[in-house]
């Protein structure tokens, strides 16, 4: 995609944007690629198009847009509460249409009342469509935290919890997990001297066993991971594959998993489910219960919201709400965002930064606007 092809509704859309307190950002296109390559997901990771400086540091053109933003912030190094907006180009390898397109949206670092913040980046993202598409918008709500807490109250070990969250949002790699849960088989190792280490659950012995073959082949015991922490890793993932889900917890996740209702009523939804599972996650409810009323504070149509347990967004930066928006049921999405709190330290800020935010994809929204 050129300059050429920014749709015509570009320079109106943008100066919507500002008009919603957001100071207008610009950002590099050449981007260093390890926050991407650490923080944006298996998904995005795949379709980034990768380079490298003369020094050696890899680069990639910039596959969206709210890593660079926070990024930004932090060089800047102002307070907040800010918020900030940006329209431009993005580049990743794409299912359907171009691998390079333009994206708009705003970013809202800092804001505390985490419910109020959630509730104005659906609205905001719902105002902007509206007066863009001539159509029914239908929104999609997960929450990350919610599903967290389930997993952490089915008191399953760190090492799976961590695995399930990662896979929130992918409901092929999430089924397979589950079923690995219900019907768990031994892990396997090709070296017969590592499995019968494995299977002593020896990791001292392990890890000589494996200095003394990185010695004889050659492989540096110096390399990015020591034969110790290589050990304690087997030994931890045999233990995790060994781990069977009890058949009460494995139906409680399940029947989670399952649910989906209209916005207005999932808070009763969740509550229920909670109840009949045994499970306290009564600071999740609270959290979202506070972001539903907060919705309707701002008079938001949760009649054309519907919330879905199992819903996640393909990065791995969101840690509460997520949401999508499309023209109608089962139409394109032109709009999505969520909440990513831990992104700012990660990235470098000194403390703790509340964040959320959602992008517009201005391609589809135009295919959406030449429909009759």
């Amino acid at each position: 995609m050129t300059h050429a092809n920014l749709p015509d509704f570009a320079s109106d859309l943008g100066r919507a944007l500002e008009s919603l307190g957001a100071g207008r950002v610009d950002t590099p296109v050449i981007q260093p690629a390890e926050p991407f390559l650490d923080m944006a997901g298996e998904d995005l990771r795949r379709r980034i198009f990768l380079t490298e400086s003369e020094t050696g540091e890899s680069l990639c053109l910039r596959p969206e847009f709210t890593i660079p933003v926070c990024r930004a912030h932090i060089a800047e190094g102002v307070a907040t509460p800010r918020r900030y907006c940006y329209l431009g180009q993005v580049f990743r390898q794409r299912r359907d249409g171009s691998n390079e397109f333009y994206q708009a949206g705003i970013e809202d670092l800092g804001e505390t009342d985490l419910a109020r913040a959630d509730a104005r980046a659906i609205a905001e993202a719902h105002t902007l469509l509206s007066a863009l598409v001539n159509a029914s918008l239908s929104t999609i709500v997960g929450d990350q935290a919610v599903f967290e807490a389930v997993v952490a109250g089915l008191g399953l070990p760190v090492g799976w919890q961590k695995r399930l969250i990662h896979a929130f949002g992918n409901q092929q790699a999430l089924d397979a997990m589950i079923a690995r849960l219900a019907a768990p088989q031994s892990a396997t190792a090709t070296d017969p001297d590592i499995a019968a280490l494995l299977q002593a659950g020896d990791a001292d012995r392990l890890a000589s066993h494996i200095t003394e073959v990185m010695e004889a082949t050659g492989y540096s015991t110096h390399a990015s991971r020591t034969p110790a922490e290589i050990a304690r890793r087997l030994v931890e993932k045999r233990q995790l594959e060994e781990i069977r889900l009890s058949d009460a917890a494995l139906s409680a996740l399940r029947s989670f998993l399952a649910l989906e209702a209209p916005l207005a009523d999932a808070e009763a939804a969740l509550s229920d489910f909670a109840e009949s599972a045994g499970l306290d996650i009564a600071q999740a409810c609270w959290a979202f219960g506070a972001r539903v009323e907060a919705l309707k504070a701002v008079g938001a149509d949760l009649g054309s919201m519907t919330w879905r347990a199992a819903f996640g967004r393909p990065l791995d930066y969101y840690t509460g709400l997520v949401f999508e928006i499309a023209a109608g049921e089962g139409g394109p999405v032109l709009a999505g965002g969520g909440r990513f709190d831990r992104m700012m330290e990660l990235l470098g800020a000194r403390d703790p930064i509340p964040a959320v935010g959602f992008s517009l994809w201005l391609d589809r929204i135009q295919a959406a606007r030449s429909r009759p």
